[in-house]
């Protein structure tokens, strides 16, 4: 096993470092979401962070780590009687990876088994692995859907549930919960970002000795690691020392009326939804308040508890900018204070803390003093500096409208993509549709075909009996029908004739729009627009549709229309997907008011591009952008090319536009 880089190694990062360590003062905050760009020491932190838990006392070889102190009666290893005994063990770290299957998270029934011999015989997983330890999920927002719901239930609730077609297990799960993600790579939907506890952005520092040290340090590391962890040893002691003191003085640290109203006006002013705002605010307060050694809490650690608690509950949609106005929570935070009902406990002769001890040492000593989080710096498109230089005749960006709800477009036929929430797909989750002999390992039963194919062999396998004998030939697995994410990739016209400036704002309005629903059914998005003499692809196909909202908002108008060039830089950026992502389906979603006026025979290079996409089996929505008394209706003739659906800006919010693209293929 590799040495893990010491915690108190950790040069910068205060807001990181201090999550964590609450969380291991008290598992009941919640876990930590770090948000942050690529190579910030976020792995690196969270695997330093479980060489610094105390050990646990576990029953001697149950696969469930049950605590022999109060083993769980449920243990499916168990029951374990009060002579079962006890050995200690380091507290584990398990690492989730993106590609993990839900059999390997939850664990594995034996569904053969269990039908022939009536045996619940189960292979535990990750969550058991992970109980009474850390669970870390690096780039959870890559994780399917249903994985992150598995294991933030299973986080909220404390156990993990099992079930296949009525054979069930259960076994407890209680873990420190630890995800990193880069949001340039897509975000989490907001019903799962609420259910992290605490979230921190961190940024790679700009101070020229901080990035100094941090690679004299990570240098001397990677030469001699267990010699530089050893020369840390003593850092790292008195960190675990105060780990311990901390969680003993927890459950005695008082949280009053006063402080509980502090929190219920903030989380009421920053409008977040629901009440797990306000009991994870509570929570981080109070180990606060019991990692600087004090037994109460303050004003301060209510401040911090909301730089750490709120931001990522107040985003609505992934155009919302992260962080909390701090003006705004200071002025709360005075309005609502208050004196509680019992009088402040002695603060001994240093003024500190309880009997006078002062606070733990914290600061010069390398472990990380209690600092307010800091502001993340700028980062992601907007952070990368300032745009080419305009073209000639370029106009100035247009803010968007407004975004509105789009109606969903959708790609024809059965695909068999990432899992999401566009297009029709057979997945590992959804509607049963069918049975099929099973591929590997069994995991959804189709129970009545099991039985169909077993009927016929009951009296030649000699059965006597009221059950079935079933074999490994009998079984089937059901074929499901859901829905998949596909890449949306947007082709904008950003030439003179669509630069009037109701019009480009309103064209971008339903970009966003199209974005924000993309956004919400699990796509990639690409963007790629055209004017003057070429097309460009603004944004290579990604998961995160704030990059794209970000390139749209700075989008120059004006010059010719190349409408022919945007149509193949399509074509090639989708020849070029297909390879790296075979099973995801592409849809094209041109913006345009149909004009061709750039290069050579614009309007005949044109429909030939559109029909060399339409010949590779692209499906395509034109999004008619021509307005006016007098309309020539080009986009429509561009969309007969692409053997595509047409719709105006308008009928962007019909009833009917989810059926628009059904068929794209027909012939026009």
């Amino acid at each position: 096993m590799s040495t893990p880089y010491p915690f108190t190694a950790i040069v910068g990062m205060a807001d990181l470092r201090l999550a964590l360590l609450l969380n291991a003062v008290s598992p009941a905050v919640g876990g930590v979401l770090v948000r942050g760009e690529k190579g910030t020491a976020k792995s690196t932190a969270v695997r330093a962070l479980s060489a610094l838990l105390p050990p646990v006392d576990v029953v001697p070889g149950c696969r469930f780590g049950c605590d022999p102190a109060a083993p769980d009666p449920a243990c499916p290893d168990g029951p374990h009687g009060p002579d079962a005994g006890a050995e200690s063990r380091p507290a584990r770290m398990v690492e989730l990876p993106v590609g993990a299957s839900e059999d390997r998270l939850v664990g594995a029934l034996d569904i053969e088994r269990a039908l022939a011999e009536g045996v619940k015989a189960f292979e535990p997983g990750l969550l058991a692995d992970a109980h009474r330890g850390v669970l870390y999920v690096d780039e959870v927002n890559l994780l399917h859907d249903h994985l992150v719901d598995l294991l933030l239930d299973a986080a909220a609730m404390g156990a993990s549930y099992v079930e296949r077609e009525g054979v069930s297990v259960r076994h407890a799960a209680r873990f420190l919960l630890v995800g990193t993600m880069n949001p340039e790579e897509g975000e989490l939907r907001p019903q799962l970002l609420d259910r992290f506890g605490l979230t921190v952005e961190v940024a790679a520092s700009r101070e020229t000795d901080e990035r100094v040290e941090v690679v004299r340090r990570r240098l001397a590391y990677d030469a001699d690691p267990a010699g530089f962890a050893a020369a840390w040893q003593a850092e790292e002691r008195e960190l675990r020392e105060r780990i311990a003191a901390a969680r003993a003085l927890l459950p005695s640290v008082r949280l009053g009326d006063g402080v509980l109203r502090q929190i219920a006006a903030t989380c009421a002013a920053f409008e977040v939804d629901g009440m797990r705002a306000d009991i994870v605010m509570a929570r981080a307060a109070t180990a606060l308040a019991a990692w600087a050694g004090r037994g109460d809490v303050t004003d301060a650690d209510v401040r911090q508890a909301a730089l750490l608690a709120l931001p990522h509950r107040r985003r609505r949609n992934p155009f919302d900018a992260p962080g909390l106005d701090q003006d705004k929570l200071d002025e709360t935070l005075e309005r609502n204070r208050g004196q509680d009902d019992d009088p402040d406990p002695d603060p001994g002769p240093d003024g500190d803390g309880p009997d006078g001890g002062g606070r733990p040492p914290g600061g010069d000593d390398g472990t990380p003093d209690i600092a307010p989080p800091r502001e993340p710096a700028e980062s992601g498109p907007q952070a990368e500096g300032a745009d080419a230089a305009p073209d000639a005749g370029e106009r100035a960006a247009v803010p968007a409208a407004e975004p509105f709800k789009a109606r969903a477009l959708t790609v024809p036929g059965l695909g068999e993509g990432a899992a999401g929430r566009r297009s029709r797909a057979r997945t590992a989750h959804g509607r049963t549709t069918g049975a099929r002999r099973p591929h590997g390992t069994l995991s959804k039963l189709h129970l009545a075909a099991t039985v169909h194919a077993a009927a016929p062999h009951q009296r030649a396998r000699g059965r006597g009996g009221p059950g079935l004998v079933i074999r490994r030939d009998d079984l089937r697995e059901a074929v499901r029908e859901g829905r998949e994410g596909n890449l949306v990739l947007f082709l904008v016209d950003a030439s003179g004739s669509m630069a009037a400036r109701q019009r480009m704002r309103a064209v971008k309005g339903a970009v966003l729009s199209l974005l924000l629903d993309a956004y919400q059914r699990r796509d990639k998005v690409g963007l790629i627009t055209f004017r003057g003499a070429a097309a460009e692809l603004a944004l290579p196909p990604t998961s995160s549709v704030d990059a794209g909202a970000a390139r749209l908002e700075r989008l120059p108008t004006g010059g010719r229309t190349p409408l022919a060039a945007g149509l193949l830089k399509a074509h090639d950026v989708l020849r070029v997907e297909r390879l790296r992502d075979a099973s995801r389906r592409p849809l094209l979603v041109v913006v345009t008011d149909g004009r061709a006026t750039g290069g050579t025979e614009p309007v005949r290079t044109a429909a030939r591009a559109a029909r060399l996409l339409a010949a590779g089996g692209t499906a395509s929505v034109v999004v008619d952008c021509e307005s006016g008394p007098v309309r020539l209706g080009l986009a429509g003739e561009l969309a007969r090319e692409l053997r595509g659906a047409a719709v105006t800006l308008d009928e962007l919010r019909a009833d009917r536009v989810a059926a628009l693209v059904r068929d794209v293929r027909r012939a026009a």
